[in-house]
């Protein structure tokens, strides 16, 4: 098996190892109505965290997205509930917005050769300020087309749902499975990972698919604060705190580099279900605190971080004879 499947193969492992252990005790977690709440409860994380994916492969992180995904449900609440707009019109604005604000950090970082850490963190403060400007309380949203897309789901045998929002976010996973794989910017954005000078020795338009990468996070980031929105039916300027914490980590988890141009999109998607694997256990026991669950996943990416360094020393050999 080639080194780059290894901490894939090692994720899928993990994940079936203790799903099995899971239903092992809680036979119930086999049903449909708990692999339904598992999307619908991590769709607006898993739909961030492919956007984090994009990024993280081309060798650079994304720290706004917590913070777009609050302004986002800040803004949409503000519009629909004062401002009288359809919710379809202000989902395309935001997302419009929301895009713009990835692609300038992604000119920022390129033309003004800024780490991406520094400017992603700027733009996390702003986005987050932003939010405030327009409302430091919680706003309740009781537009009619939420309660309608609410109540769009697709039935499973044994009762579960998949809703609107879980069937959007196996979507998104989809179109960036192909985008990764089965197009030119997604070649381009594993190359860049490799390293920018080789990246643009071999052609690759580096200036532009850096602003595309950070462009399309901003719009996953964008879509995922509809998603929390219509998940929370509220706006809140406090909320997703920490979220991007997430999303890197599903992607480590998932078999993605931290050093990027190594990784697949579909590992992410892993790494989602094994985060909300071990959430819905500790819901299933009831005695353990949720603590438990960070503890957990702090583990888990701590030793994924292990095995991405014993690939990494692995691999250098094989770098030297090429």
């Amino acid at each position: 098996m080639k080194q780059r499947y290894l901490p894939l193969t090692a994720t899928i492992l993990i994940f079936i190892l203790s799903y099995a252990l899971c239903v092992a005790q809680y036979p119930n977690m086999l049903s449909t109505r708990v692999i339904g709440n598992l999307l619908t409860d991590n769709a607006f994380l898993g739909i961030a965290a492919v956007g984090m994916t994009f990024v993280i492969l081309s060798g650079g992180i994304d720290l706004s997205i917590g913070a777009v995904i609050a302004f986002t449900g800040v803004f949409l609440a503000v519009v629909l509930e004062h401002g009288g707009m359809h919710p379809l019109t202000a989902f395309a604005l935001v997302l419009t917005i929301t895009t713009l604000f990835g692609a300038l950090m992604g000119a920022i970082i390129h033309y003004l050769e800024m780490p991406a850490f520094i400017v992603t963190l700027a733009g996390m403060f702003l986005a987050r300020g932003m939010a405030f400007v327009l409302s430091i309380d919680s706003i309740p949203i009781k537009h009619p087309f939420y309660a309608t897309l609410k109540g769009l789901y697709y039935k499973l045998p044994g009762g579960g749902r998949i809703t609107l929002i879980g069937g959007l976010m196996l979507l998104v996973f989809a179109v960036g499975i192909l985008i990764a794989h089965r197009t030119r910017f997604g070649t381009n954005v594993y190359a860049l990972g490799g390293g920018a000078p080789t990246a643009k020795l071999m052609g690759v338009p580096v200036a532009g698919t850096t602003i595309r990468i950070y462009a399309f996070s901003g719009l996953l980031a964008g879509l995922s604060g509809i998603v929390f929105s219509l998940y929370t039916s509220a706006g809140y300027s406090l909320a997703a705190v920490g979220v991007e914490l997430d999303a890197i980590t599903a992607v480590v988890i998932g078999g993605t580099l931290l050093t990027g141009g190594s990784g697949f999109v579909a590992g992410t998607l892993v790494g989602i279900f094994i985060q909300g694997l071990i959430q819905t256990y500790i819901t299933f026991d009831g005695t353990l605190s949720s603590w438990w669950t960070k503890i957990l996943i702090g583990l888990l990416l701590f030793a994924f971080i292990l095995l991405q360094k014993g690939i990494i020393h692995l691999s250098r050999p094989d770098r030297q004879h090429a």
